[in-house]
Formats: structure tokens, sequence, C-alpha cells
């Protein structure tokens, strides 16, 4: 709220700028980041303030932009309901999750010919606050699914670029492993190993749940089993184990396209009359949709009719990676209905004043001026009970209502008891 003082000018009239809008809360995809590492030790972010209107009709800085930069295939959900806000994946790739406030009018709007010195100044809406969790779900063509131990990273090694760690004992991976198959003409796809999956995953056992998420993305799985049970594990129910926290975890994802790498053959000793491994996994699993390949990482045995197939049900498949839907919208969500508002009586000037953050808010946001935001702001006032309490309180028709810089005569709409 700002006055023009200036000498030979004794009236200059009201002369306060403008308020900057806040600064925004930007989501965007950093391509040489692959985890979330660094939201573990700082939680708490804050785009910049917006500054304040001057003197002079001067408009306020906005506020700076924060920018939290993150892997593709973020998913951001808000805290509470679990709900997706934003998939930094796809097409988008930067996603503004929180707009800023908007700065509010100098009082140089408010100049009537029946107040011509307006002593008031719209405040800014407030910032958005909210909590959220961030998911990496990997992006990928392929998922290498599997228990612990089965060679899901030595397969991985031998078919792409990738050089995961690889050693003789359960979860050598912890996070997935990418890797990138050439297919000999310039073009290729992406492939990861999927962390050794444990029964009762999909209802957290172990890292069951950070693990099974990072499916959800991917268009054909490679089931990996160990054909020659060199752990004493029987491949088929490895497999059924599998499929069930599949299924327990999301609807559907056990349904996804799939192929079976037994996986081992190299150690694979069968006694005289006893039926072989890999056809007996055959004969419990292969359809026309799901091919068994007998391989050997180890040796590289069997790997490249593997691939093969993988590619013909990839040319196959719609080359669309999922996104998920965004669920959440904050700025319908954050309610404006849940702040505080007050109705009073000034005797001394016989008006009725209704005030704030709620009026505030709602201000903010509205414009009087144009028709629809008049109508929207008359409902406001109804669906948020204010009529109500102004009734309570005893208003009658041609009473004046005061909302912050702005004055209203009461009158109620008989016919339609409406005001």
């Amino acid at each position: 709220m700002s006055f023009r003082r200036e000498k030979y000018v004794p009236a200059g009239g009201p002369d306060g700028g403008d308020g900057g809008d806040g600064g925004s809360v930007i989501f965007e995809a950093d391509k040489g980041l692959n985890t979330l590492y660094g939201f573990r030790h700082r939680r708490k972010f804050s785009a910049g303030d917006g500054e304040e209107g001057g003197k002079r009709r001067c408009h306020g800085r906005k506020g700076e932009d924060l920018i939290l930069k993150v892997p593709e295939g973020t998913v951001v959900k808000d805290a509470a309901s679990g709900k997706v806000i934003a998939d930094i994946s796809g097409d988008h790739l930067r996603v503004v999750v929180l707009p800023g406030g908007r700065g509010g009018n100098g009082n140089m709007h408010y100049a009537t010919s029946t107040m011509q010195a307006p002593r008031y100044a719209q405040p800014g809406t407030d910032a958005l606050e909210l909590e959220v969790i961030l998911e990496l779900k990997v992006i990928a063509d392929v998922g290498l699914i599997g228990f612990p131990n089965v060679g899901k990273s030595t397969i991985l090694s031998r078919i792409s670029n990738a050089r995961p760690k690889i050693a003789d004992y359960h979860f050598t991976t912890i996070s997935p492993n990418l890797g990138v198959v050439d297919n000999g003409d310039g073009s290729g796809f992406v492939a990861a190993d999927i962390p050794g999956l444990i029964e009762g995953a999909s209802e957290g056992a172990g890292l069951g749940h950070e693990f099974l998420r990072h499916i959800e993305r991917t268009r054909v799985l490679v089931h990996v089993v160990d054909a020659a049970s060199v752990e004493g594990r029987d491949p088929v129910d490895d497999i059924r184990k599998i499929n069930s926290e599949l299924a327990d975890y999301h609807a559907g994802l056990e349904k996804k396209p799939q192929v079976i790498a037994a996986n081992k053959i190299d150690a694979i000793f069968t006694e005289e009359g006893a039926e072989d491994p890999v056809e007996r996994i055959r004969n419990a699993f292969e359809t026309e949709e799901c091919r068994v390949f007998p391989v050997s990482a180890a040796t590289g045995e069997g790997l490249k009719e593997l691939i093969g197939h993988v590619r013909k049900m990839l040319s196959e498949l719609p080359d669309e990676p999922a996104v998920f839907e965004q669920e959440f919208f904050p700025e319908e969500e954050l309610k404006v209905e849940e702040l505080p508002y007050t109705v009073s009586y000034d005797a001394k000037e016989k008006t009725y004043i209704v005030e704030g953050p709620r009026i505030e808010r709602m201000l903010g946001y509205t414009n009087l001026e144009s028709e629809k935001g008049f109508a929207f702001f008359q409902r406001f006032l109804k669906e948020n009970r204010i009529l109500d309490e102004l009734e309570k309180q005893g208003i009658n028709d041609g009473d004046t209502v005061r909302i912050y810089g702005f004055a209203f005569d009461y009158y109620k709409d008989r016919e339609n008891d409406d005001e």
C-alpha cells in the first residue's frame, strides 16, 4: 500500500505496485542420475518467495523456481494418499508439481470514484506445501527376474554392455543393473536384471516392494531359473512362486509377456532314466505365448536363440513404456476450505466484516471484476456458509459487508432463497 507523494502533486493517489508470484517447485529428469540418493539426507525444499510490490507502481520480482533433478523414471506420489502426482518419464521430463502462489495486487487497483485513497492491498496467495514420496521405477524393455543367485546378472553381462558386480552369494545385486542389447543394426533394447525376489516379496518381505516396482514398466519378462538345481531348489516350484508374487503385488503383472530361461545347463548331470529338468520345465510351462530356452550364462550356450526370440516379442508389442497417470492434483486437493475465516460486526462503522486466511486465498485467485469471477465469489460465500453466518449475526437487506478492500450491499433473493 503506497500513495504518491511529490511536490506540487498534493493528491497523487495510490501507487502501490503488485507483488511478484512465488517460485514453483519443478521436478526435472537428469539423464546423468540413476539413483535418488541425493534426497536421503535432505528432506525439505522450498522455492523462492515473490518480492513485495514497491512504490511508484513497481512490480515485485518473481520468486526463484526450485528445480529438483531426479532420474528419468521417478514417480512422485502424495505421501498421505499414495496417489501419483507426476511420472517423470516419456514426454513428461519436466513437471511443475507445485505452482508458486500468485502475487497480490497493489492498492493502485482499488481506487474508485467513491474511494480514491484505498488503504488496502490484496495479500498474495499462500504457498502450497506438500509431502511427497519419490519412487524410482526403472525404464527397461526387458526385465530379468527370478530368485537370488540364478544367474540374472551373468546373463545381462553376456548379452549387453553392462558390467554388473557378480559373486557366488545371495543378493549380490541390491539395485537393478541396466544394459543395452545391440541388435547389430544400430538399434537395440534396454534390459535390466531385477534383484532376486523371495517368497513373500509382494507383502514387503526382504526388499520385495523395492524390487517388484521395477517390473511395472518392462514390456517383456525373462524368467531365469536354476535348471540344474545347484542349490537344491526346484525350478518348477520357483517359477510358480515368482508368478504368484507378481500376481499378489499388482493385478495383471503376472500376465506380462514372459519367456523362461532355464539357466546353468552346463551343470546338469542327469542320471540314466531320470527326467531331463529342462523337459520338466517345458512340460509344466511352455506354450505358444511362453517359450522355454535352455541356456548357460557361464558358456554363452543358448543365449543367441533366447535374445532372438525376445527381439521378435518386442517387435510385436507396442513400443510405449508404461507411464503412470496423474491421480492427485495438488491445486485441487489442497483446498482452501481447510483454512479459517471470521465474520464480525463493526458497530461504529455499521458494517459486517468478513476476513481470514480462507478469504485471502480465495481473493488471490478470483477476479471479481469479471462476470464469471463474481459468480464464483457468490458461490464461494454460499458454499462456505459465510452467508449463513451473516444471517445469524442479524444482517438485513441494504447492510454493508466489507471483505478486505471490497464493500458490498447485502440483498437476499427471496424468490430463489439466494443472496
